[in-house]
């Protein structure tokens, strides 16, 4: 009866659900978090949410993947292999794994007590020494790590602790207990990821989170900022993410995390050290920076203090950090307990320092640094993992960590002999076998082995509070060993769930805030430099487009019009050979245009459009905490396949009005967009320049001011003002001097003037930076002029200034590598 009454979509979603429960479960083992328990019954959890996933799939599993996978595209969401050139999408499972909140106290009470005993372990190290000395670990475990840094010996962290962010991997055994196998205090990363994961799954499982009381993560990263900000010595301090920059695995997960906790996302480049103190280059002048949760290796972050070979790092910033004026999260050195020698020791020490065993147990470790545990590693050789102690592969283990029955022959003599020559180099580890969960596996329910990432973070009073959930790494092969399963291809979101309602909470503010705040912050000069030369870039791809597309359709498809005269024709080939996008043909016949026109459009050996779209989308994956989401996929998108070339280039006008729209109507009128507009002022005006004087000169051929009105997509207008036909004077009229086309030299000019008249000024006298006298000594020549007298040399001296303009910009605003930094008339804020 209870089913007669529930409507037809609800009922066919649980009848999917159930027939995916009972497959499955017939396909997996008793280790799956899905198996029934003892007395046969299946957490209701589970049949809740293969209901809502039936709700949007219906019948079809690949459905709802890929729907999940489309969402984390929306996102932004991707990650980078190393020596890969393109980033990779995130890959995420829809089926999330789900941890009942009592059992999800016990994993975070277990987590908590591990990052507080490291942080007593750590402040020892670093500070007394008792450890050491009293016996508790051998010298040689510490001294021989690379991550352990001589100099932070001594100095005490701003804020007073050395952790307050950390990440530790967690394998779920067969019998369901929990166990710790790597901790991450270096640069954690991953819980952009998680935050990721679940905006994609709650997009297309959208009734979960109520359904089954899903636990928020907004109030853990609340309570991490809330924390960062605590530390600094400065009421409101200034808060930046500390990027190694676009090329790290994990950059588009900095940028989202930047992006959601309001944090200023900086390269070593951005930073300046000055008299102990820390700045960031902004187009404003200097501006003190507080605090910066770095995602960059501490040995590269001062090359003064640490690697000097670094060129990513700040010099001078370990001596701001040991004058108390900056905080770095995590403390530099922390990550000495990474290694997974130290895994042998933690459960002494937990025993000694905290009085009490660890609640969340390592895999068993045995570093063979000590002559017991080599011997145990020797003789049990093929039961265990053989892995490098401190990371860094050893000259044993060329290919990372093994299984012991795996190394057979040569490689086993090698290990062995290497092993007896550096024994500290080695640890043994049990070999784990990983629970498994469910997965989507074409149209198919699959298990697989997973791991489970959490994170931890201090809140604004100082204690650790854990992130309900974090992320899982889910094996490619139903092989549930550790070793085996690696890094992991799939990704799931972890919901904990409970029978409390959860109250909504999120980073945003609240409704009833009075704080209006119009400026969107600080603005990094690399920032400024980025947005700028994407402008231009932009621009410089849509006019060699316009080029090659008067070109195709007016010369070598006749069915696209007049034939131009080849005098014409040669004057467009000099302009795109001018560009540097193709080498000139060997002549103008129909073959030998075409293949100049692919070469300028396609060829990667020559400033070619697909170059610099290159350029533009590299700007665009560096600059994803500033862009949407919609520009970067425009950006990134493939270069067009189309058959014909026509086609193409249509296909490429088209992508590059929908980016022009973008950011015409999408981007807020701020400085990083007045620099973006600046750019593409600048490289408009000077194309038109460049083909006023090969076009418009007295003696132009009508073909020539065709082409000229095409160049600057004017033709229309022309033709609605001028029912005569074409002539020369009211066509350089409308392309260089009427202020109402957006094409025009004049239209550039009054907006370069009134964009840099926006930006910043170092000194308050009121009088104008070079910079600006020079716009707007440009904008009056091209206000003055007139149509008939414009001629080649007062179009050349236009574009000089020009680039004139565009030097002192860049001189006033972007960064110069070494040059003195810019302080003067400047208060230091």
């Amino acid at each position: 009866m209870e089913i007669a009454t529930q409507s037809a979509p609800l009922f066919d979603a649980m009848v999917h659900a159930d027939r995916w429960i009972t497959d499955y479960c017939a396909r997996s083992t008793s280790a799956d978090v899905l198996c029934p328990d003892a007395d046969g019954s299946i957490d209701p959890a589970w049949p809740a949410m293969f209901a809502e996933l039936a709700a949007v799939a219906s019948d079809d599993l690949g459905h709802v993947r890929e729907r999940v996978q489309r969402h984390a595209a929306d996102i932004g969401t991707g990650f980078r292999i190393a020596d890969e050139p393109d980033e990779r999408p995130w890959p995420v499972s829809p089926v999330p794994l789900l941890i009942e909140a009592g059992e999800w106290a016990g994993i975070a009470r277990g987590v908590v007590q591990r990052a507080t005993l490291m942080e007593h372990v750590i402040a020892d190290l670093y500070g007394e020494g008792r450890i050491v000395a009293d016996g508790h670990i051998p010298a040689a475990l510490v001294t021989g790590s690379p991550f352990f840094l001589r100099p932070m010996v001594g100095l005490p962290p701003p804020g007073g602790r050395h952790l307050d962010f950390i990440a530790i991997d967690l394998g779920r055994g067969p019998t369901g207990e929990w166990r710790v196998l790597a901790d991450h205090l270096r640069a954690p990363a991953g819980a952009g990821y998680a935050l990721e994961n679940r905006l994609a799954v709650s997009r297309t499982l959208g009734g979960l989170q109520a359904r089954l009381n899903v636990q928020r993560h907004a109030p853990f990263f609340t309570a991490f900022r809330a924390g960062l900000a605590a530390m600094c010595k400065r009421t409101d301090p200034r808060i930046g993410l500390l990027t190694p920059g676009r090329f790290n695995p994990s950059y588009p997960e900095q940028a989202h995390l930047a992006r959601y906790l309001g944090l200023l996302l900086v390269e070593g480049a951005d930073l300046a050290a000055l008299e102990d103190k820390v700045y960031v280059r902004t187009i404003g002048g200097l501006k003190r920076i507080d605090a910066l949760w770095r995602r960059l290796d501490p040995r590269l972050l001062d090359p003064l203090a640490f690697d000097t070979h670094s060129q990513i790092g700040v010099p001078g910033l370990i001596d701001a950090y040991a004058a108390g004026n900056v905080v770095l999260s995590n403390a530099p050195g922390s990550a000495v307990l990474e290694a997974p020698a130290f895994a042998a020791f933690l459960p002494q020490l937990a025993r000694s320092l905290l009085g009490e065993d660890l609640l969340l147990p390592n895999i068993a470790t045995w570093w063979c640094g000590q002559d017991g545990a080599r011997n145990r590693v020797e003789a049990d050789l093929d039961a265990l993992l053989i892995g490098p102690a401190f990371h860094a592969a050893p000259l044993g283990l060329p290919d990372g960590p093994t299984a012991g029955a795996d190394i057979t022959g040569n490689a086993r003599t090698a290990l062995l002999a290497d092993i007896a020559r550096r024994p500290q180099d080695y640890v043994g580890q049990e070999l784990v076998r990983l629970s498994t969960m469910p997965v989507v596996v074409g149209d198919a329910l699959v298990p697989r082995p997973f791991t489970l990432r959490v994170f931890a973070a201090r809140g604004g009073d100082g204690e650790w509070t854990v992130l309900p959930g974090g992320f899982a790494r889910i094996g490619e092969h139903p092989d549930a060993r550790a070793a085996v399963m690696g890094e992991g291809i799939w990704s799931a979101d972890v919901c904990v769930y409970g029978a409390d309602p959860v109250a909504p909470d999120s980073l945003l503010t609240a409704p009833d805030s009075l704080h209006v705040r119009r400026n969107p912050g600080t603005l990094p000069s690399r920032v400024a430099d980025n947005f700028y030369w994407l402008g231009r870039y932009l621009e410089r791809g849509e006019a060699l487009l316009g080029a090659i597309r008067v070109m195709l359709g007016n010369s070598i498809d006749v069915d696209g019009g007049a034939v131009l005269s080849p005098q014409t024709v040669g004057k467009l080939v000099g302009l795109v050979v001018g560009s540097g996008a193709a080498p000139h043909p060997p002549s103008l016949r129909r073959a030998d245009l075409t293949q100049f026109a692919r070469t300028a459009m396609e060829d990667d050996a020559w400033q070619s459009i697909a170059t610099i779209n290159r350029h533009a989308r590299d700007i665009g994956e560096g600059s994803r905490d500033r862009l949407s989401a919609d520009m970067v996929r425009l950006l990134e998108a493939p270069f067009p396949s189309h058959r014909g070339m026509l086609d193409r280039a249509g296909s490429l006008q088209r992508r590059y009005a929908a980016i022009a729209g973008l950011s015409a109507e999408h981007m807020g009128r701020t400085a990083a967009w007045r620099f973006h507009d600046l750019g593409r002022r600048i490289e408009r005006a000077m194309a038109m320049a460049r083909a006023i004087r090969l076009f418009g000169m007295p003696g132009a051929s009508p073909d020539d001011l065709s082409v000229l009105l095409d160049l600057a997509d004017s033709q229309i207008t022309y033709r609605q003002r001028y029912l005569t036909g074409i002539a020369r004077v009211p066509v350089i009229d409308l392309v260089a001097l009427d202020p109402g086309n957006p094409r025009s030299l004049a239209f550039s000019a009054e907006r370069i003037a009134a964009r840099l008249a926006e930006l910043p000024v170092l000194s308050d006298d009121e009088m104008a930076e070079p910079q600006q006298a020079q716009a707007i000594a440009l904008q009056a020549i091209v206000v003055t002029a007139a149509a008939a007298d414009l001629d080649a040399d007062t179009l050349g001296d236009i574009e000089r200034r020009l680039g004139g303009v565009s030097d002192a910009l860049a001189r006033r605003y972007f960064l110069q590598g070494a040059e003195p930094l810019r302080t003067s008339g400047l208060t230091l804020a």
